[in-house]
């Protein structure tokens, strides 16, 4: 009997103590998952057919192209607009670019004007939930009087990059060592100053050395992932590459590299610092926490010819909305938790904005949002909700 009442005592008290555990939390649950990391890959007038994993025969595009293995390819993933500015506001604001005033056009660096600040940027929407951001690369969406428009008065923590496209300056020196890049391209705007890349607010260079520049802007990125890698604090890199639009530059490991050309040297230097991110990623040991996608601003150049990109088997390119001005590569990453292989589901850059604050619970702005969650298309291989997209 005594021996009874002792399983008895025993029983209540196991069962009070599991009761107890499950209220207080000191149960066996695991630990809340630290938020994922964010790296948006934007090339520039990167064509549809560009990459070798797109169907391009003479591009070499390993790094791409091993991504696309790992993660989910878009065949049918749009951006916003056919021309950089527009395309820009709507990736970063998540809204149809008219919202915003950024269309029909492109800044130029003696325009006056910028993104709206009273729109809300990725970046400003990740910083309510403690993320640190950077942006590296090319902005085109303002600069300003007093720098007004530039990324740090968008929750940009970081920026290093020239503010508009690489042409709208005097071209200096394009390929290794010396070619002249009106041998590339003559389409350059001498009238106006030399290009400047910037560091927050401050010019660091000017001109900008288009040799080293894809160099200086990989140490920049990767320096950033490293550091807050390290301090284990979420992160959004935004990446914003001047290739490959015109003129195409290379520095001297990339110059006469590519059986393309010029354009093949600049798409593998593109190439290179998509694997240069890729590998800082896996380097800081958060590979499996980062949330990557790689795409480009619109579609390519055709104008420009040899020196302008190619849209595959679409029709038309940059400046239309035939699909070869406005349907780029997509392709998402992120080791075991986005399914790998081939999507034919409708997406879009505008749809990223939405996708972001699912992923990280931010807090959404309070403004209209024009893009879809496409969390259903990453993770659950279910259909797309969007059905159409306007242009």
């Amino acid at each position: 009997a005594v021996n009874m009442e002792r399983h008895r005592v025993l029983f209540y008290l196991c069962v009070f103590c599991c009761f107890t555990a499950v209220l207080c939390g000191t149960g066996s649950s695991k630990p809340a998952e630290s938020k994922p990391n964010i790296v948006l890959l934007f090339a520039d007038d990167l064509g549809y057919g560009d990459p070798s994993c797109y169907g391009h025969p003479t591009s070499s595009t390993p790094c791409i192209d091993k991504m696309a293995s790992e993660g989910l390819f878009f065949t049918q993933f749009y951006t916003g607009a056919p021309v950089c500015s527009p395309s820009r506001a709507t990736l970063l604001t998540g809204r149809f670019h008219p919202r915003s005033g950024i269309y029909p056009g492109v800044f130029w660096p003696d325009d006056i004007g910028g993104l709206p600040h009273d729109e809300t940027t990725i970046a400003k929407s990740l910083k309510t939930v403690g993320y640190s951001t950077a942006i590296v690369g090319k902005w085109h969406l303002g600069v300003g009087e007093n720098n007004t428009y530039l990324p740090t008065n968008y929750g940009f923590d970081y920026y290093m990059g020239i503010p508009y496209s690489h042409d709208m300056c005097p071209c200096p020196v394009c390929f290794y060592p010396n070619v002249s890049c009106a041998a590339v391209n003559k389409m350059c705007a001498p009238e106006y100053c030399p290009c400047p890349i910037f560091e927050n607010d401050k010019i660091i260079q000017q001109p900008a050395d288009f040799l080293t520049m894809n160099d200086n802007y990989m140490n920049a990125a990767t320096s950033f992932i490293k550091s807050k890698a390290a301090q284990s604090s979420p992160f959004f890199l935004y990446m914003a590459f001047q290739h490959t639009h015109h003129p195409q530059f290379a520095g001297k490991m990339f110059t006469n590299s590519s059986i393309r050309g010029r354009f093949g040297d600049a798409l593998a230097e593109l190439d290179w610092g998509v694997g240069q991110i890729l590998e800082a990623l896996k380097l800081a040991g958060v590979e499996e926490n980062t949330f990557v996608f790689f795409t480009s601003d619109n579609g390519p150049s055709l104008v420009r010819e040899m020196g302008g990109g190619n849209a595959g088997l679409l029709r038309c390119g940059k400046g239309t909305t035939w699909d070869g001005g406005v349907r780029v590569p997509g392709i998402a990453r992120w080791p075991g938790r986005i399914r790998t292989g081939k999507t034919f589901e409708l997406a879009a850059t505008v749809d990223l904005f939405p996708t972001i604050l699912k992923l990280t619970g931010a807090i959404p702005p309070s403004v209209t949002l024009d893009g879809f969650d496409m969390a259903p298309i990453l993770f659950e291989g279910k259909e797309s909700d969007r059905f159409f997209y306007p242009f």
